[in-house]
């Protein structure tokens, strides 16, 4: 098992900051959207140096989709910022016609994704945006996995024509990827090369996926470990390869078990090489209130977990 060490930890919403003042800094015709949430979203720096570039709309989300999509026609390129539940169920309506029926540019970043959000409770929580987005024609769905992959994906989006939803969290992770990484669309990331089970990880789930690996290792059991931050376009290529190897498949998302990255792989076998899977994701229902760590371990999202699932699998091979 390849050794992931890190030195420091932040929160992916923080990389998105990070990406988008930077971004700005290089594009001209990028500009924000906030639903007041600035703080949140770390919006602030690039507000500083570029105020004339910032539209604070307000608690009205929808009208932010729809400014949104009437900049792209001037050539802009907006990059709208709230909770992810009000970026995709609050305004699916207007996001799938205004933005992504006519191909839209435009880059939905989201926070506050999934069960970490914490303590807000199960009505500020979602766990079917993946599933929301992915359904939309045209749109491109990415879900990366720590601050330095955050901020990259957001400046790698602002060279990508068309809608975009980019999904990121609120709670401080470690930080294992490269800092000048090259962010590729669609281009799935191998974590570690493996022989027996193929764990396919997406956001905070690939840091325990690879604590996982750690502990599989030690049983004996020598697991390929996928990023998968780019959740739509797939990378079949890579999945497909991998499970020809492997002959089995653990997915791991912070998301509903229906709809989400297990369900795109399993797609991509029922139609190429049926293949035994088994889910680690929140199996059909709603968040509630809690700390982070306190939700991951109660909905089953963490190593260990992990661990049982391709012990599971492994036997139905």
């Amino acid at each position: 098992m390849k050794k992931y060490t890190y030195t420091d930890k932040k929160d992916t919403r923080s990389g998105f900051g990070a990406g988008l003042l930077e971004v700005g800094r290089k594009n001209e015709n990028v500009v924000a959207l906030c639903a007041d949430l600035i703080g949140s979203l770390k919006m602030n720096d690039f507000i500083k140096e570029f105020p004339e570039r910032f539209f604070q709309v307000g608690i009205a989300e929808a009208n932010m989709m729809g400014i949104a999509a009437g900049l792209t026609i001037g050539g802009k390129i907006p990059y709208t910022g709230t909770f992810a539940n009000f970026s995709t169920g609050r305004v699916y309506d207007q996001i799938r016609q205004s933005i992504a029926y006519s191909d839209k540019n435009v880059k939905i970043c989201a926070s506050h994704a999934g069960l970490t959000l914490g303590e807000d409770g199960a009505t500020h929580q979602i766990l079917e945006d993946i599933g929301l987005m992915k359904m939309l024609p045209g749109m491109t769905v990415i879900n990366p996995c720590d601050y330095n992959q955050t901020k990259a994906a957001t400046i790698a989006i602002a060279e990508h024509h068309g809608p975009v939803y980019l999904r990121f969290g609120r709670p401080v992770v470690p930080i294992f990827t490269d800092s000048d990484q090259k962010f590729e669309i669609g281009k799935a990331w191998m974590v570690n090369e493996g022989k027996d089970v193929s764990i396919f990880a997406t956001g905070h789930l690939v840091w325990e996926a690879i604590q996982a690996g750690e502990q599989l290792a030690e049983l004996g059991i020598d697991a390929e470990i996928i990023n998968i931050h780019t959740i739509k376009p797939l990378d079949e290529e890579a999945v497909l390869k991998s499970v020809a190897k492997t002959g089995c498949v653990v997915t791991a998302e912070e998301h509903n078990r229906l709809g989400g990255l297990g369900d795109s792989i399993a797609q991509v076998l029922a139609k190429n090489n049926p293949t035994p899977q088994e889910y680690v994701a929140v199996n059909d229902s709603f968040g509630e209130s809690g700390t982070p760590a306190q939700l991951m371990e109660k909905y089953g999202l963490n190593a260990a977990n992990i661990v049982a699932a391709v012990q599971r699998v492994i036997k139905r091979k």
